[in-house]
């Protein structure tokens, strides 16, 4: 693993930085069966309202709301010592959510910056693979330095999934992006505008990732209603509210 200094370096010149074994292949299997729990809660009472409940695959957000065993990982020193390194002292969890790929999931998750769906003070998310990722089953896709200022959106939902913050296409120098295949357990920790993807799962098996976002308390941010679960992971928030976000 690289050193304090090396990280920090790293993510302010590439807007991104690996975290080789952040945790164990054994943990990252009781976090899905945590997730599975989550997931067939919520399914439950969707039915019970006559609803139709969550599909076998595609996102969900708001772990932390359900979840003790989830704010216990959002605060682990594993995440928030390097956080603290490449951000700062003063640090908020803010959401956090699962990518669950169930086989057979034959398209990936296009090009996009994930500032477009918050805006506001920048956010750090810190990808984690709860399998291990391939190109062959979905893993994550980057453009290194491409966080320095935001791009246009605009492309087209095609797939009917839900993917509306996109770039065109044609937009974007895909000669420029770096595939991060990663075992059960890495971590990538990954600036809000940095340009990300991910390849379809064609591999006929599960290819479920967690990501746990945060913010820096220094910087004047917008109050987000639906960061329900958010909390102070480290020391204190020092800057300004926006008021509601737009």
């Amino acid at each position: 693993m690289l050193l304090a200094t090396d990280r920090k370096a790293q993510f302010q010149r590439d807007g991104y930085v690996v975290l080789e074994d952040c945790f164990s292949a054994a943990y990252m299997a009781e976090a899905k069966e945590e997730v599975r729990r989550i997931l067939a809660e919520v399914r439950a009472e969707a039915q019970a309202k006559g609803q139709t409940p969550k599909r076998e695959n595609g996102v969900y957000v708001g772990l932390s709301v359900r979840s003790a065993f989830f704010r216990k990982l959002n605060a682990d020193p594993r995440l928030v010592d390097v956080l603290a390194e490449a951000i700062g002292p003063n640090l908020e969890f803010w959401s956090d959510k699962v990518v669950y790929k169930a086989p057979g999931v034959d398209f990936g998750s296009p090009w996009h910056q994930d500032w477009m769906y918050w805006k506001g003070a920048h956010k750090y998310s810190v990808w984690i693979a709860m399998d291990d990722a391939t190109p062959a089953n979905g893993c994550l896709r980057i453009i290194p330095g491409s966080h320095t200022q935001a791009v246009e959106h605009g492309g087209q939902d095609a797939e009917g999934v839900g993917f509306n913050n996109r770039l065109r296409e044609g937009a974007l120098d895909e000669s420029k992006m770096l595939d991060l295949p990663a075992k059960a357990g890495t971590a990538v920790l990954f600036h809000d505008l940095l340009l990300h993807a991910s390849y379809p799962n064609t591999t006929g098996k599960d290819r479920w990732a967690l990501i746990p976002t945060y913010r820096d308390l220094s910087q004047d941010d917008f109050d987000y209603g639906f960061a329900t679960a958010a909390f102070t992971v480290r020391g204190t928030r020092t800057g300004k509210s926006l008021g509601p976000a737009r």
